[in-house]
């Protein structure tokens, strides 16, 4: 099964995505948006529901990021292990991982522009794969740690690389300007598709290979991740988690390889699918 956000005649809804179009579930069942969905612990109630024809084509409809609103949006910092000898600064791979936050208006959904800001030229991609909490928790041993995954999305973690180092210790400037990453298509929930199975992620900018790697390489794994994050924060239905990102963004080949208008970013994971976007300059 495949969840998704969309927009359509005017109105936001959600609904299952299948191989003849999207079945509203917006109109079918009481939870008003997908974020409630998983809330209420209402996968299954979807599932049984995501049946009978199509109410529209994917075409005809705008996706939007599939969880719009979350609580929490946690991303992790430099997660495969050849990624910090990227940055040659001799740095040591750290004992704990850097995380930091998005803000919800940073993200837009599949097909939709993604937008270079005018203060900077120096825009990047960053393709990952996003957990989706699915079960709230706090001091979650690794051990029951996967059970908390409600589903699996993809991301495109849009960076300004020149902003990043505006302060020293932060980098929430470079990784916040508005729409300036993606998220979707849409959420596979974990019953479909296993988070504790490798999954293999890629990235590409118009059809040329750029990231490549699978997820039994991360430095702190998906179960690690959620341990140390509800250590000090309740995880919660609906908050995201960023695993992290490959080798090959563009600021780190020589010369740097910036994204500009008319590029197309596309992440992938088998399974899931293709996050596709193309690049805008900011009006």
């Amino acid at each position: 099964m495949r969840l998704a956000s969309f927009r359509v005649n005017g109105r936001t809804s959600y609904g299952a995505v299948t191989d003849s179009g999207i079945i509203d579930l917006g109109k079918k069942l009481k939870h008003p948006t997908l974020l409630d969905v998983f809330r209420a612990g209402a996968v299954p109630e979807a599932r049984a529901a995501a049946s009978g024809a199509a109410d529209y084509q994917i075409k005809d409809v705008a996706l939007l990021p599939p969880i719009t609103a979350p609580e929490k949006i946690i991303c992790v910092g430099i997660n495969y292990p050849e990624r910090s000898a990227e940055y040659k600064d001799n740095r040591e791979q750290p004992k704990y991982p850097n995380l930091f936050c998005r803000f919800p208006g940073s993200l837009v959904g599949s097909e939709q522009p993604i937008v270079r800001p005018k203060v900077s030229d120096k825009f990047d991609y960053e393709g990952e794969i996003v957990l989706v909490i699915g079960k709230e928790g706090r001091h979650i041993p690794q051990d029951k740690a996967l059970s908390h995954i409600g589903g699996l999305t993809l991301g495109n973690e849009g960076s300004v690389r020149d902003w990043l180092r505006h302060g020293t210790l932060n980098v929430t400037q470079g990784k916040n300007f508005d729409a300036s990453g993606s998220l979707g298509p849409w959420i596979v929930p974990a019953d479909d598709l296993d988070p504790g199975k490798p999954l293999r992620v890629t990235t590409k900018v118009n059809g040329a290979l750029r990231q490549d790697d699978t997820t039994d390489r991360l430095t702190w794994g998906f179960a690690w991740l959620i341990n140390y994050i509800s250590t000090f924060a309740t995880l919660r239905p609906g908050d995201l988690i960023w695993t992290g990102t490959p080798t090959g963004a563009g600021g780190h080949h020589n010369p740097p390889k910036w994204l500009k208008p008319g590029d197309v970013v596309e992440v992938e994971v088998a399974g899931i699918g293709v996050l596709r976007n193309k690049v805008v300059d900011e009006s």
